[in-house]
């Protein structure tokens, strides 16, 4: 009985180890999330924008809108807290998170592990919603895992991202990391999420990019 209690417990650890170890974590720094994020940037695994699994996020709100010029770039900045490979994406909703696009199509593999993701369908070029596809596109070098939590900080990830010229006075910005050879997560599958509001004011300047929805008054 000790003998089998022992194989149980190893088992557990085994298991326990091996999800840690494919685990990977952002975090969103500019512009700022709509939520207040740990070190590691959770909570991030519910779809479309991270935040608790029950959606009750009222006491995690960062109260925080960025203003952008539309017709200009935004300046997107983000921390891999555990490196994962695999490519994040860009996405905008004028009105509802719910004109936010479904997450990446997975090419998906069986393995000893169970189910697991190959690669994830990238938009070349990006249509309406996204903004940008397939940034920051990076994998294992030599003998390095696919997940694994660097000694030392990561360098961050950088770009400046093109805003539709609208006027939006409260839009979700939605950055997603899409990971390669990794399980199937519940929730969040192989994405992880963070979001952003933004008050889009258009450049008189420039015409009206009327491919991007109206937003719907209040009234």
């Amino acid at each position: 009985m000790k003998r089998l209690l022992h194989v149980l417990f190893a088992v557990a650890v085994a298991l326990a180890m091996v999800q840690v170890g494919t685990q990977a974590h952002f975090q969103l720094v500019e512009p700022a999330p709509w939520i207040n994020l740990d070190n590691l940037g959770n909570p991030q695994k519910v779809g479309p924008c991270g935040g608790n699994p029950n959606g009750d996020n009222d006491a995690i709100l960062s109260g925080i809108v960025t203003e952008v010029t539309g017709g200009s770039k935004l300046h997107l900045k983000i921390q891999e807290t555990i490196f994962h490979s695999g490519h994040y994406r860009v996405a905008l909703s004028v009105n509802s998170r719910n004109e936010l696009p479904a997450d990446p199509t997975a090419v998906e593999k069986y393995t000893d592990r169970g189910l697991y993701s190959v690669w994830g369908v990238i938009q070349s070029p990006p249509q309406i919603p996204i903004l940008a596809d397939g940034l920051f596109r990076h994998y294992p070098e030599g003998d390095q895992r696919a997940s694994f939590r660097p000694a030392t900080p990561m360098d961050p990830w950088e770009a400046d991202i093109p805003i539709p010229n609208i006027n939006c006075e409260k839009c979700t910005l939605q950055v997603l990391q899409f990971m390669a050879d990794h399980v199937y997560n519940q929730p969040g599958g192989y994405s992880y999420h963070h979001c952003a509001d933004l008050k889009i004011t258009a450049d008189p300047s420039k015409p009206i990019d009327d491919r991007w929805p109206q937003q719907m008054s209040d009234d």
